[in-house]
């Protein structure tokens, strides 16, 4: 299943407080992104990679392509204000002419596999819209002023991951609706669900999580230690 994908990599991560873009920082001896860029470069099933970033970040953005040759990245955008208008940037990128199947991935999730996006791509073919999920483990309240308000009903609610997938004339449809009528979401499915599309759940892995705080970074080098002894 040939897919695109748009990768938003323009945030600056405060809550890392790493004083630097948090796709700069090392894993391994390479930066988040790189490792998240080699999934999609060695997945054959990637056509073309469109990373949007930080247009005072563009130099270190464009010398990692390079040096790590990465050459799916067809575009390096300048992203906007917020996530939703930095991959809204991204998708006015992807050919006009198709209506194949895009992904919209975080740079900092870095241990997504090609298993995962392949996947997701196949159900958003079938089924115009999917994301990648795990079933929440801890009982979920909400509140208002410390005080519980409701027990939700753990069995019906997921966490939601990236690679989020779509046709690609839904999503861009979906953000040219949001853009029309003032709408901010914190997931792209969220746009396709605002025009009343089913968003299909494609099962996830616990260990494809996003690098937002300090103690993710602790976690990453587990999961890469744990990655390296199960293969």
């Amino acid at each position: 299943m040939e897919y695109r994908v748009v990768i938003p990599a323009a945030g600056q991560g405060k809550r890392m407080k790493a004083g630097k873009n948090k796709q700069f920082i090392l894993l391994e001896d390479q930066p988040v992104i790189v490792h998240t860029l080699n999934v999609f470069q060695n997945d054959p099933n990637c056509i073309g990679i469109i990373l949007v970033i930080n247009e005072k970040e563009k130099k270190e953005f464009c010398e990692l392509v390079d040096a790590n040759k990465l050459s799916k990245v067809s575009h390096i955008l300048n992203g906007g204000k917020e996530r939703q208008d930095s991959v809204y940037k991204g998708l006015k990128a992807l050919p006009g002419e198709e209506d194949g199947v895009v992904l919209i991935h975080d740079g900092a999730r870095p241990f997504v596999t090609c298993d995962m996006i392949t996947r997701v791509a196949k159900k958003a073919a079938a089924k115009g819209a999917a994301v990648l999920a795990v079933p929440l483990k801890d009982t979920i309240k909400s509140g208002n002023d410390g005080i519980v308000l409701k027990t939700l009903n753990r069995s019906s609610l997921w966490a939601v991951q990236t690679p989020q997938a779509f046709r690609s004339s839904i999503i861009i449809k979906a953000y040219e609706h949001a853009e029309r009528c003032g709408i901010t979401a914190t997931d792209d499915a969220s746009l396709v669900e605002e025009l009343g599309y089913e968003v299909s759940i494609v099962l996830g892995e616990e260990y494809n999580i996003k690098l937002t705080t300090p103690y993710d970074l602790s976690m990453a080098e587990v999961i890469l230690k744990w990655k390296e002894n199960k293969g």
